[in-house]
C-alpha cells in the first residue's frame, strides 16, 4: 500500500526535502551562534572601555580633614569579613576584616623574610574595624614583634600598622593591639568587649611625630595584661608605657595587619622579621 505521504526518510523528493530543511535549519543556528559570538565580543569591548565605577563611601568613613571630622559608624552597621584559609609564611591564615570598599591581599617573600599587606580601610577604631588581617590560632601567652615599614613614603599620615590580638574574625570583635601610625605616633589600643568602643593610649615622641618612626614594635600577652614594646633606634626592646588589661577566651587570633585609613584606597604596610612566640617574656 501506498502511503499517502511520502515517508521523508525515503527516496526521492520527501528526502530531499526533509535535507533541505536541514540545512536551513543548520545554517540559521550558525547565524544566531554568530551573532552571539559578536554580540559577547561588542559587550566586552565596551566593559573595558567604562571607567571603574568608584565605591559609594559613606560621609561618617572620610578621613579627617580640615573640613571634615570622621564619625563612628551608624549603629549595627556591619560588613561580615572575608577570610581566606591559606597559609602565608608562619601564620594560617588572612582576612580582610569588615570588608573595606576596595579588595586587599598579602604576600609573603621567604628570601627576605617580609610581609607585605595591602589593604584599604576607614580605621581601626570605633565599635568596628576595617583592615588586612595575617593571622594565627593561639592560647595562652603571647609575643609577637615585627620590623615596620611603609613602601609609599607619601601614604596618609593616619594609616597604621598593627600587631594584634582578636577574639574572633568579626569586624566589632574584642581586641588589643600596637599601632604604629604613618606619621610615627604609636599606641596600644583594646576593645574590651565585642561591639565596645576601642580606648587607648597614645605616645607622640618628643611632640613631634614627622620623621620618628620606631624600627621595631611588639605586643605581650601575659595573663590578661596587654603590654607593648618598642625599639626606636635599635635599641634592645623595651616596654613603652603601662600595660591595659583585656581577657581573651582561648583560642584567639594573632598577627599582624595594616589598615590605609582611606575607605577605597589601597595602600601598603611591610613587616620584618616577625617573630611570634608561645609564651610572655619573648618580644625580641
Amino acid at each position: 500500500m501506498t502511503p499517502s505521504h511520502p515517508c521523508p526518510y525515503s527516496a526521492g523528493t520527501g528526502s530531499d526535502t526533509f535535507l533541505a530543511m536541514e540545512n536551513r535549519r543548520l545554517l540559521a543556528h550558525r547565524k544566531l551562534a554568530r551573532r552571539a559570538a559578536m554580540l559577547v565580543c561588542l559587550l566586552s569591548l565596551v566593559a573595558l572601555r567604562l571607567p571603574a565605577q568608584t565605591p559609594e563611601v559613606p560621609d561618617w568613613a572620610l578621613p579627617s580633614s580640615p573640613t571634615h571630622v570622621q564619625a563612628p559608624p551608624p549603629a549595627g552597621f556591619h560588613r561580615p569579613s572575608k577570610n581566606f584559609l591559606t597559609p602565608l609564611g608562619i601564620f594560617q591564615g588572612r582576612s580582610e576584616i569588615g570588608s573595606a570598599l576596595a579588595p586587599g591581599s598579602a604576600a609573603y617573600d621567604p628570601g627576605t623574610r617580609q610581609y607585605t599587606i595591602h589593604s584599604a580601610g576607614y580605621n581601626i577604631w570605633y565599635q568596628r574595624d576595617e583592615f588586612g588581617f595575617v593571622w594565627k590560632k593561639m592560647s595562652g601567652d603571647v609575643s609577637l614583634a615585627a620590623g615596620i615599614s611603609f613602601p609609599d613614603a607619601k601614604g596618609y599620615g593616619d594609616r597604621k600598622a598593627v600587631l594584634v590580638l582578636r577574639q574572633s574574625l568579626d569586624d566589632d570583635a574584642k581586641e588589643a593591639m600596637i599601632g604604629e601610625h604613618g606619621t610615627g605616633m604609636i599606641h596600644l589600643a583594646y576593645r574590651s568587649d565585642a561591639g565596645a568602643m576601642m580606648k587607648d593610649m597614645t605616645y607622640r615622641f618628643g611632640g613631634v611625630l614627622n620623621g620618628v618612626q620606631a624600627q621595631r614594635i611588639g605586643i605581650e600577652k601575659r595573663g590578661d595584661t596587654i603590654s607593648i614594646f618598642v625599639s626606636l633606634t635599635g635599641e634592645p626592646m623595651h616596654q613603652l608605657g603601662p600595660p591595659a588589661t583585656v581577657h581573651f577566651d582561648k583560642p584567639f587570633y594573632v598577627g599582624i595587619g595594616f589598615c590605609s585609613h582611606q575607605p577605597a584606597t589601597v595602600d601598603a604596610a611591610t613587616f620584618s622579621s616577625v617573630t611570634i612566640e608561645k609564651s610572655a617574656g619573648k618580644v625580641r
